[in-house]
């Protein structure tokens, strides 16, 4: 990602607000897709991030 894009990402977490929308969502997104350490084998990080993508596609029908 550029420099200036992330510095411009960065700038919405200088208010309390948008600390807090981002320290209140990113533990979420991260848990879902972070894959657990004790399966190191190809095919289940790939169907690891199958199953994430399909539940994160579900949550974002949900909100829409």
């Amino acid at each position: 990602m550029p420099l200036r894009k992330q510095e411009r990402m960065m700038q919405g977490l200088r208010s309390a607000e948008g600390l807090q929308r981002f320290t209140s969502v990113f533990p979420a997104v991260r848990n879902l897709f972070v894959l657990p350490h004790s399966n190191p084998f190809a095919l289940a990080t790939h169907l690891h991030r199958l199953q994430a993508m399909a539940a994160w596609k579900a949550a974002e029908g949900v909100l829409a």
